[in-house]
């Protein structure tokens, strides 16, 4: 006797091995039986009918930061409903497990751009932890709908270690017990469960509120010292380093990346943020399969995280997180809560030149392109801009320059205006060769960050959707097969996370997806509001014909874009330890 019968289906156990049409019997959370043959649906209460239809392990979200969306609204349904069964917190040093709700509030608010003030409510209101295991314990009270896995955020430690102020001081160094203290912490985390730890070193990440304000964040401010003793117990442990080098300094990547071998010492597991055909600099993309392949022939265990899809972004006006990392961006955004200012400041000749002298410098490390002709205008008061790009505004209004035009639209409407730009992955010869490299991992979508900025919760289908597009077309780069191994199985087990398979005695993480329906509806955005965050509008997907249903340990969660009944009253994901499996 089964609780769920999925028949009729083509099976991928998540390995990379042969798809087949099999049948599934799943049995308390746990896959019972795949089976060539009809199974007995006597007594059964559930019988799904995939006919025609992909039957695949859950998808795992390695990049996301959730930290505070889980605390109020634990189902993340956004993910959910495009098949992420299990997805990792914790991302780029950030963590809510040890700094109050003020401090999360400067960590998280301005790099992730999650509104600040509901950052501090949420920790303030429903923090009962105070430990890595006090975390765990508090998530699994919660009503889950995905799989949770974490890392601890290398900021988190140190700031509620040295307080948010010394954290972030160049001139403070942590004494030899706080340092104990910060590997106690790991320890500890690591204890409970956790993948390992994060850690950043961009420097355009910068801190919210009033105390630090434009700061960078505190595991930047980190010496070589302390990173070393952090990673030593990650090696010893076999736990992993997810890190972000400063693109501005090299010597950055390097050394985050070499930090990967184990010449005399265990090897240490490192992702680092990220593979992408950035148009501002196209060359740069064949470095990052060269690092890998060399790191990984000493004896490193290295991987680049990369997002399979076009890296399209979306800004309200000038609040765009990648103009951190120039200095009149910063600026700009420096004055974020202080909108009065910010618009004499971007009214200003001086401020002006001083934007213009940063946009027209093309060479060097950099994440955005600076060309305001590649910014389409999606929405504003004026109606006759819309469609047309700043640059070309500027050639209307008889050749003012683009960063003039951008700005004179912003000091008239503010945050009314909004436009789009592809940062990244435009090309899709280039994608499809990252997708299929071994050393990078698929994910890094930032699911619950940036909302309105970008939604890419359903890069898992779009990667599938490329992938079947390509073998219909007869110019296959990688099978289907291969395609869901790489979004599930092949993270799960890097990560050392009881998830990612679909084969008899494996979790029942379910995804069921209708291959007729993997079409150009994944390429579009909605929005939806949030009720906790105030009614803020979010950037989604939403292909809701694709996915027919969605089970998480073995109960229905999400189908056809529906939610089930048990959805949020009943806790039905789980906290995933790694190592285990």
């Amino acid at each position: 006797m089964y609780d769920t019968i999925i028949k009729n289906g083509r099976w991928f156990d998540g390995t990379g091995g042969p798809s087949a049409m099999r049948h599934l019997g799943i049995r308390d959370g746990r896959v019972a039986t795949v089976s060539a043959e009809a199974l007995d649906e006597t007594g059964c209460g559930r019988v799904i009918d995939a006919t025609g239809q992909w039957v695949l392990p859950g998808m795992v979200d390695i990049h996301t930061h959730y930290d505070v969306e889980v605390l109020l609204d634990p189902t993340l349904s956004e993910s959910l409903r495009h098949g992420i069964t299990t997805v990792l917190l914790g991302s780029c040093s950030l963590s809510t497990v040890h700094v109050g709700g003020a401090d999360a509030g400067d960590l998280f608010g301005r790099v992730e751009a999650i509104p600040r003030k509901h950052v501090v409510e949420a920790v303030d209101g429903l923090k009962t932890w105070n430990s890595a295991h006090g975390y765990v314990r508090a998530l699994e009270s919660l009503p889950l709908g995905p799989n949770i896995a974490a890392f601890i955020g290398h900021s988190d430690i140190r700031a509620a270690q040295m307080g948010l102020e010394r954290a972030t001081s160049p001139d403070e160094t942590p004494t030899e017990s706080e340092l104990k203290a910060m590997e106690h912490k790991l320890n500890e985390a690591l204890d409970a469960g956790f993948v390992g730890m994060s850690s950043q070193q961009l420097m355009f990440d910068k801190l919210d509120g009033e105390v630090c304000r434009s700061r960078t964040l505190p595991s930047t401010y980190a010496t070589t010292r302390e990173r070393r003793r952090l990673n030593r117990i990650l090696r010893d442990r076999r736990r992993t380093l997810q890190g972000g080098p400063d693109v501005a300094r090299p010597q950055s990547l390097v050394a985050m990346a070499a930090s990967s071998l184990g010449i005399f010492r265990p090897n240490l597991k490192v992702s680092l943020l990220s593979a992408a055909d950035i148009k501002a600099i196209p060359g740069v993309v064949h470095i990052f399969p060269l690092i890998a392949k060399v790191l990984n022939r000493l004896g490193g265990d290295f991987r680049w995280q990369h997002l399979p899809v076009p890296f399209e972004v979306y800004s309200d006006g000038i609040d765009l997180p990648v103009f951190e990392e120039f200095g009149s961006g910063a600026a700009a955004l420096h004055l974020s809560n202080q909108l009065e200012q910010r618009h004499d400041l971007l009214a200003d000749e001086n401020y002006r030149r001083w934007f213009r002298k940063d946009y027209d410098k093309k060479w060097g490390p950099r994440v955005w392109h600076r060309d305001f002709f590649d910014a389409e205008i999606t929405e504003c008061p004026d109606a006759s801009v819309v469609g047309k790009t700043f640059g070309q505004v500027g050639v209307d209004r008889g050749g003012v320059h683009p960063v003039d035009a951008f700005l004179d639209l912003v000091v008239e409407h503010g945050s009314k205006v909004r436009w789009r730009t592809t940062i990244s992955n435009h090309r899709p010869e280039v994608l499809d060769r990252l997708a299929a490299d071994p050393s990078v991992q698929l994910g890094f979508s930032d699911a619950g960050a940036h909302l309105r900025n970008m939604a890419f919760y359903n890069f898992g289908l779009r990667l599938l959707k490329r992938v079947h597009q390509a073998q219909q077309a007869g110019r296959p780069f990688m099978t289907v097969e291969h395609a869901v191994h790489r979004v599930t199985g092949e993270l799960a087990d890097w990560y050392d996370l009881d998830a990612g398979h679909l084969r008899a005695g494996d979790r029942a993480d379910v995804v069921i997806v209708d291959p007729a329906r993997l079409d150009d509806s994944l390429d579009a955005y909605a929005e939806n509001p949030i009720p906790e965050f105030d009614g803020l509008s979010r950037m989604v997907n939403r292909n809701d014909a694709t996915v027919t249903a969605v089970l998480v340990n073995g109960a229905p969660v999400f189908g056809l874009g529906e939610k089930a009944p048990d959805l949020g009253k009943n806790r039905i994901g789980e906290f995933l330890r790694a190592g285990r499996r």
